[in-house]
C-alpha cells in the first residue's frame, strides 16, 4: 500500500530518514527518479542516506509505474519519492492506490541558468508551467499538502494555488 508519495528535489536525506519513514512506518521507500536511476554514484549516495529499517528501489519514472502494478506491492508500506512536479503528475496519473501527496522542498535549487521561479512557501518555488502542474493535481482530488516535517502544519496546495 502506498502509504505516502513526497516531491523532494533531495530525495533521500535526513528528514525522511530519521523523520518521514518512521511515522509513516514504512517498510519500502522508491525513489522515482530518470536521472538517479541511470547514474550509479547518485544511486550509491541515495542508498547511502536511506534508512537501515527499509529496503530502497532507485528506478525511472516509468520503472516505478510499472513496478506498482505489481500485486506484492499491496503487501508492503510503501513512500514514492519524486523530484519534480512533473514526475509527481506522471505517478497520479499512471499509480493506482495514491492518496496523499506531500511536497517538502522544491525549487530552491535552480535548474540551470534562466530558470526564474516564484515563491510560494518558504520551500516551495515554481515556475509558471510548474505552477499548472499542480493545479493539474488539484483537479484529481487527491490529499496535497506543503509539509517539510510531520509536527509541522500541514498547508493545502489548493489554498496556494488558486
Amino acid at each position: 500500500m502506498i502509504k505516502m508519495v513526497r516531491l523532494d528535489e533531495r530525495m533521500i536525506h535526513g528528514q525522511i530518514v530519521i523523520k518521514w519513514s518512521r511515522i509513516l512506518n514504512v517498510d519500502r521507500i522508491i525513489v522515482a527518479n530518470d536521472a538517479a536511476a541511470s547514474n550509479d554514484i547518485v544511486k550509491k549516495s541515495l542508498m547511502m542516506a536511506a534508512p537501515g529499517t527499509c529496503k530502497v528501489a532507485i528506478k525511472s519514472v516509468a520503472g516505478v509505474i510499472e513496478l506498482m502494478k505489481n500485486p506484492k506491492a499491496a503487501n508492503h508500506d510503501i513512500l514514492i519519492i519524486v523530484a519534480n512536479p512533473k514526475d509527481l503528475l506522471e505517478i497520479v496519473n499512471n499509480v493506482e492506490g495514491v492518496t496523499r501527496l506531500n511536497i517538502g522542498n522544491y525549487g530552491r535549487i535552480s535548474e540551470g541558468a534562466g530558470t526564474v521561479r516564484k515563491k510560494y512557501t518558504t520551500t516551495l518555488y515554481c515556475t509558471d508551467e510548474e505552477a499548472d502542474i499542480f493545479r493539474e493535481i488539484i483537479k484529481k482530488g487527491i490529499e496535497c499538502n506543503v509539509q517539510v516535517l510531520p509536527d509541522d502544519m500541514p498547508e493545502p496546495i489548493s489554498k496556494i494555488f488558486k
